[in-house]
């Protein structure tokens, strides 16, 4: 709400905006990284597929996210004061298609996950993650923008013999692993090129599960 008690949704409906489809047609376009979230406010571990996780500052190390607020698990992170992002590689493709798919156990195996001692449910297999406090919150239109103070970090299995190294991206509803045959240079010309006719992503397999983020 602003001060005259008006919510943005109502004052951005008053202007003449891109239409919803043609917005997300926009965005299904930009690749985006894919990340994890997990919290538990104290009832029960929660976790979901977000492709909105951006650097805010190094210094304080601020990160944030978007929390879509049509999401079930969506209270429970906003609740919780600390939670964990799991930054996923390509071979965690199984994580992403469990945080990105309503209606199912996201903790059915308890060997895939633990807790750290501060009590936030961490995944074995993430290649990388962060665990922070919450510090701001703001609601923008149908979804909660959280901005996460980074508090404690670290990599599980980066150097594991046969391990796929690759980041993993969504694009266009479905999950691609970039490579270094994706490098792009650029010639003479100034014009970009890609190493040995490589497409700029490599598809990494399955479609997006539609639990998670477009």
């Amino acid at each position: 709400m602003n001060e005259t008690g008006t919510s943005t949704v109502e004052i951005l409906h008053e202007e003449h905006g891109l239409s919803p489809d043609v917005f997300r047609d926009i965005f299904r376009n930009h690749a985006a990284g894919v990340a994890l979230i997990t919290a538990d406010d104290g009832t029960a571990p929660v976790a979901l597929t977000v492709t909105s996780v951006g650097s805010v500052s190094a210094d304080p190390p601020l990160l944030m996210f978007s929390l879509p607020g049509r999401s079930s698990v969506s209270p429970v992170i906003h609740r919780a004061e600390t939670l964990v992002v799991h930054l996923l590689g390509a071979d965690q493709l199984h994580l992403a298609e469990l945080g990105a798919t309503s209606g199912v156990d996201r903790f059915p195996d308890a060997q895939q996950w633990t807790r750290l001692p501060t009590g936030e449910p961490l995944f074995h297999a993430a290649r990388s993650w962060i665990r922070g406090r919450t510090v701001h919150r703001f609601e923008v239109g149908t979804a909660t923008i959280v901005v996460v103070h980074a508090l404690e970090s670290g990599t599980q299995g980066e150097h594991e013999p046969g391990r796929d190294g690759r980041p993993l991206v969504h694009h266009n509803r479905t999950w691609h692993a970039i490579s270094d045959r994706s490098l792009v240079e650029r010639n003479d010309h100034g014009a970009a090129t890609t190493i040995g006719g490589a497409r700029w992503i490599e598809s990494a397999g399955t479609e997006a599960a539609s639990g998670g983020e477009s």
